[in-house]
């Protein structure tokens, strides 16, 4: 029997470059982290684990993440809905105005939104008096999260949803289905693996985010500190081991969070091989 044929061939060679690429990019920096943290001892990573102050910042980055990530699912998607689906005047400005996130500075961006939400801002004065404090909580936290996350869920969502082809719908229709049942049975299962993963790069991102982050948190401890602040503060005195402890609580926690979605993606998207066939 012959092989069958490639279009590249070497592929030995292709895997071989892939892996020593991923091995010198990824796994040898990640392996270093874990490495320098056993330098900590047992005695410190129980001091680590059992901290309150990082424990809060734990929790409060995975929260504001995970918050951010599923309001980014929804807008995200219809964002993309609307720029795929509708023809309206400043399509291409809203379709290059999705990408700024990437390109604006993050700093820029959290000096932005704290200048935007503080009390005397442009909005935070109309929030002020309706008791709604933005800047320096936890809300501010998570809407600087979505607003760099957002670029994430569209330009994942978009090339799937372009993909789909109106007749699609229209056949639904024909065959009796409503508006709500094309786009759960007919719509949605299609895009849902697009919709997972642009869900995973929002969070993944979010979890990690500093500079859009500390000017509008305010890093007030058990408040509004986030555990990237916590490992730069602790490179600052010094205790490199101690940051990278934090590093790697935070990177095996992402790394749950994210192969979870993945397998459930995986699983929706063996799901919907064999229901077309």
């Amino acid at each position: 029997m012959s092989q069958r044929s490639r279009v590249l061939p070497g592929f030995g060679l292709s895997l071989g470059f892939t892996v020593t690429y991923l091995t010198l990019i990824v796994l040898i920096p990640l392996a270093a982290v874990f490495i320098k943290s056993f330098g900590i001892g047992w005695d410190g990573l129980i001091e680590i684990l059992t901290s309150e102050r990082i424990i809060q910042s734990l929790k409060l980055s995975f929260s504001t993440a995970l918050i951010a990530a599923t309001i980014n699912l929804l807008f995200g998607l219809l964002l993309a809905w609307c720029l795929v689906r509708y023809d309206f005047y400043g399509k291409k400005l809203v379709d290059a105005l999705v990408d700024l996130p990437f390109a604006l500075p993050t700093a820029v961006a959290g000096i932005a939104l704290t200048s935007l939400y503080v009390p005397s801002g442009w909005i935070g004065q109309f929030l002020e008096p309706l008791g709604i404090q933005v800047a320096y909580t936890p809300i501010g936290i998570t809407l600087a999260l979505i607003f760099i996350g957002i670029p994430f869920v569209v330009r994942t969502v978009q090339p799937v949803l372009s993909d789909i082809e109106p007749e699609l719908e229209e056949a639904a229709s024909a065959l009796g289905a409503n508006r709500f049942q094309t786009i759960v049975k007919v719509i949605l299962p299609i895009l849902f693996p697009a919709l997972l993963t642009g869900f995973a790069l929002a969070f993944a991102r979010g979890v990690g985010e500093y500079g859009s982050v500390i000017f509008i948190a305010g890093n007030q401890p058990f408040e509004t500190e986030i555990a990237p602040l916590m490992i730069i503060s602790r490179l600052e005195e010094y205790d490199y081991a101690g940051a990278t402890t934090i590093a790697v609580v935070m990177l095996l926690i992402s790394f749950i969070i994210l192969f979870a979605i993945n397998l459930l993606q995986a699983w929706l998207s063996r799901r919907s091989g064999r229901n077309a066939t």
